[in-house]
């Protein structure tokens, strides 16, 4: 039997998604063959604080074990934030990490929201030379936000909702011009969102004049930019896809959330929304959802992964995108996963899928000439 790989976790993280995170890290870390893999865990405190703990070679961390406590020399080690050199060092193998100094082969960054879903784990990475699955830099920044993402599918030709957006300093300048276009433009109710966050924090559904003010303090509380949607009375859809250069896409499947929208509680806490996968949609809609689908991936350059999100108008049946999840949810009631499923592949095994992804983008990019010498 050859040798195992070496995978980092990466999980926890600033975020108002840290809590999403270690539900993902939880679920991986359970599905994971550890005939195949040696799992050193990298725990990020809300504060952003660095924690290693021991390599797994076999067990699990349990769901209360995952949050490493550095009080305990046999559970985790504090890694210091800065400088750089250290922490780069652990992450490459160092002698300090626990486990034995094995280098990681490939890191899985189950991070969710900002400073992790962002690009901002992924050039941390990057400079480290070291490979990770899912999207690079470029994509899980464009995937983040939200407003950068429209902006991308409105280019690509991507029917979409119509929306505004503005920044602290321009809402705190004049409020009322904002106020205006967006009753003008978009009317009530409308959907209020953080432009650079995910899992459905900060969202609000304002129905009135009032109820606009208040979503918008609330999500400024999350980001410096916020954007306003138009609301459409829709059925969600979603996709799974999968890949490099050449993606795939899973079956559509459709949620009915169990909140008036699919908020936070509808995902994480109740566990009442009713998913159906396949979505009970026309096959015309189903080949339209994944061929846009795959056209956003690729608008953003996506990699690894992503669950694309659409809404189907109940009236006329019009499809329009939502957004590209480039890091979604491995929960065990998460779409991503479940979707896959459905079209034959298995959790364990579309987790090795990812990471034969992660270590072939990064071998691809090997042949990449950075120093711009033609060869020479």
């Amino acid at each position: 039997m050859g040798k195992k790989v070496h995978l980092g976790l990466i999980y926890g993280g600033k975020s108002g998604e840290h809590d999403v995170s270690l539900q993902t890290a939880f679920a991986v870390m359970g599905e994971l063959d550890y005939a195949k893999y040696e799992i050193t865990p990298f725990y990020i405190t809300r504060l952003g604080e660095w924690r290693v703990g021991p390599m797994l070679a076999g067990k699990p961390l349990a769901i209360d074990e995952l949050r490493l406590d550095p009080a305990d020399p046999a559970a985790a080690q504090p890694v210091p934030a800065f400088p750089l050199a250290p922490l780069l060092d652990r992450l490459a193998g160092g002698s300090a990490i626990a486990g034995g100094g094995q280098p990681i082969d490939v890191v899985f960054p189950l991070l969710h929201g900002p400073f992790g879903e962002d690009g901002t784990i992924q050039g941390l990475l990057e400079i480290a030379d070291i490979p990770y699955v899912g999207a690079g830099v470029l994509a899980s920044a464009a995937g983040m936000d939200k407003i950068t993402m429209k902006k991308i599918f409105a280019y690509e030709g991507l029917p979409q909702c119509v929306f505004r957006y503005f920044n602290r300093a321009q809402w705190e300048k004049d409020a009322s011009f904002f106020i205006m276009e967006c009753e003008v433009a978009l009317g009530y109710p409308c959907f209020v969102k953080p432009s650079n966050l995910g899992s459905s924090v900060g969202i609000s559904k304002a129905k009135n004049r009032e109820e606009l003010i208040a979503a918008v303090d609330f999500a400024f509380r999350y980001d410096r930019r916020v954007i306003v949607e138009e609301f459409v009375d829709a059925r969600e859809i979603e996709v799974s896809v999968l890949g490099n250069d050449d993606p795939k896409t899973s079956v559509p499947g459709e949620i009915a959330p169990s909140n008036e929208f699919y908020d936070y509680k509808a995902k994480y806490v109740d566990g009442k929304s009713t998913i159906h996968i396949p979505a009970n949609i026309p096959n015309k809609t189903a080949d339209a959802v994944r061929d846009m689908a795959l056209r956003a991936f690729l608008a953003i350059d996506g990699s690894g992964l992503s669950r694309v999100d659409f809404f189907l108008r109940k009236t006329d049946g019009q499809l329009f995108i939502n957004e590209v999840n480039t890091m979604p949810g491995f929960t065990p009631i998460s779409m991503y996963p479940l979707m896959w499923k459905e079209s034959g592949l298995p959790y364990r095994d579309l987790l090795d899928k990812l990471i034969e992804l992660a270590l072939k983008r990064y071998a691809d990019k090997q042949t990449i000439d950075y120093g711009g010498s033609g060869g020479n």
